[in-house]
């Protein structure tokens, strides 16, 4: 495999552990490990006064300082700021990813050097708003973002290169279809994809970003904690520093129950303590809901691809929480087939990144590409009209989800009224036909029309999605040369000045001061 000439690296930017890795000498994908010597890095940051402390030692602290600790930051990207205040602060949750991108580079600058060029890796489910979210954090961070790919897309990748795929000899003209069930720690996808030779084609995706083993951690909880209520005591949940032990209990009570059929959980609060016992079996009924919800979509996934169960050659599982029994037990039920972990689950991600990583560098420097990937959009992107008839705002679907990307969409509209000099344009994300029911993306402003343009005069509107889910907007005037291309205004998200102001502090951060 032909490798360019700079370090190649691809980053899992996970919900609760993410990881680094790189390219080695050999061609192959390798996960560094930081500076504990662990290869993840729990996604946690810890605010002590003038000191940010990032991974382990910050996820210790919620048994003790929970409201100073930040986890599954991941989760609130695409909105204005964390959902709670950290040591009385108030921050943008793309502000502690970069935070925790930075521990990842300061941790492998020490073994490989400088470097700034990465693969950023998300949930195929992420919207527009959240991918541009993640490339902001990888600017502050200090990182020219090459390009943002799906997490089930990497590990399709990393499992194509175990397999051989990727070398010319190795793969093969007939198609494979994979199913990639990629359930994490805070998100929930499922990508059908196509192998054929070197070419790795996403037939349709599906998700939830906001499922994920922390939900099945929050139901240990509720478990514990109405068993210890149900003693007498108080309820644990009702104190942050209780919670956050509870939490650390049972996240140990949730891997034990991977390999044994009983947990104990210990639960202190308000001077009481008692040692809790919960079976598999209670753990999976009071979950089954949550499995439920995976079956589901990855059933709407497949049905999307236009394809049955028996066409798929395997179901790839990745993501840690997939080494839960009951998730295994379900696709073997479902599918007629046994799951394929033969990709490591907590590295795979990472590793496929790094290959992108190699791909996109090799390409830069003339080489010749190893492989192709085309991805699809995982939301319907349109613009907001006004229904003639009813007057009421209505999407305008330019670009379904799961087209083939990159793809240009383009509709008309018409002007409201006679005279009118500007048009506003509000862009959204979602399958509903009414504008209020779908996500908001931003909004731009075309202005100076020319003058004494009659009502119902046509404006049209072009979206390109590039292949990362990335939006490039332009309006045009089909009767005339005038021809805009705009940016977007998004309703979140930090401004340039902002964004360098962050970057400057972050880089700013020594390696004693973030740890």
């Amino acid at each position: 495999m032909t490798r360019p000439s700079i370090p190649v690296i691809g980053i899992d930017l996970g919900t609760t552990f993410s990881a680094l890795a790189r390219i080695d000498d050999h061609g192959r994908p390798i996960t560094l490990v930081n500076a504990e010597g662990d290869l993840l890095t729990p996604s946690a940051v810890l605010f002590d006064g003038e000191d940010v402390v990032v991974g382990k030692e910050a996820l210790k602290a919620i048994a003790t300082e929970a409201d100073r600790v930040a986890e599954c930051s991941k989760r609130d990207v695409g909105h204005r700021v964390y959902h709670k205040l950290l040591d009385g602060k108030q921050y943008p949750p793309e502000v502690i990813e970069a935070l925790i991108l930075n521990k990842l580079r300061i941790d492998a600058v020490k073994q490989i050097g400088p470097f700034t060029k990465v693969v950023i890796t998300v949930p195929a489910y992420f919207d527009e708003v959240r991918r541009k979210a993640t490339q902001d954090s990888g600017y502050m961070a200090g990182f020219e973002v090459l390009d943002i790919i799906n997490e089930p897309t990497a590990a399709a990748v990393s499992f194509g290169f175990q397999q051989g795929y990727l070398d010319k000899e190795g793969g093969s003209p007939a198609p494979r279809n994979i199913l990639v069930y990629d359930l994490g720690g805070g998100t929930f996808d499922v990508t059908v994809m196509q192998i054929r030779g070197t070419e790795f084609n996403a037939l349709a995706t599906d998700g939830d970003v906001r499922l994920g083993g922390y939900d099945w951690d929050q139901r240990l909880v509720d478990l514990a904690a109405e068993r210890f209520t149900g003693l007498g005591h108080a309820d644990p949940r009702e104190d942050p520093l209780s919670a956050g032990k509870l939490w650390r209990e049972c996240e140990d009570a949730k891997r034990t129950l991977s390999a044994r059929r009983k947990a104990s959980v210990v639960c202190h609060h308000r001077g009481a303590s008692e040692r809790i016992e919960i079976t598999r079996q209670q753990f999976e009924e009071a979950t089954q809901d949550l499995l439920d919800r995976t079956r589901f979509t990855a059933v709407q996934a497949l049905r999307a691809a236009g394809l049955q169960w028996n066409d798929l050659e395997r179901v790839l599982l990745v993501g840690g929480s997939t080494r839960m029994p009951m998730v295994r037990d379900m696709l073997r039920r479902l599918s007629g087939m046994e799951p394929d972990d033969s990709v490591a689950a907590d590295e795979a991600v990472a590793h496929g990144a790094a290959l992108h990583a190699s791909l996109i560098l090799a390409h830069q420097e003339g080489l010749p590409p190893m492989f192709k990937i085309r991805n699809v959009n995982s939301h319907s992107l349109g613009v907001v009209g006004l229904d003639p008839l009813t007057g009421r705002r209505r999407n305008g679907i330019l670009i379904p989800r799961n087209t083939r990307l990159p793809v240009t969409g383009k509709r008309a509209f018409k002007t409201q009224k006679a005279g009118q000099r500007s048009i506003r344009i509000e862009i959204v994300e979602g399958e509903s036909p009414s504008a209020d029911d779908c996500t908001p993306i931003g909004r731009c402003s075309v202005r100076n029309l020319p003058p004494d343009l009659p009502a119902q005069y046509p404006i049209e509107i072009l979206f390109h999605y590039k292949p990362n889910g990335r939006l490039k907007v332009r309006v045009t005037l089909p009767e005339t040369d005038r021809r805009v291309d705009t940016e977007i205004v998004r309703e979140t998200g930090l401004d340039k000045d902002r964004l360098d102001g962050w970057r400057k502090y972050i880089r700013g951060l020594s390696p004693t001061d973030q740890r």
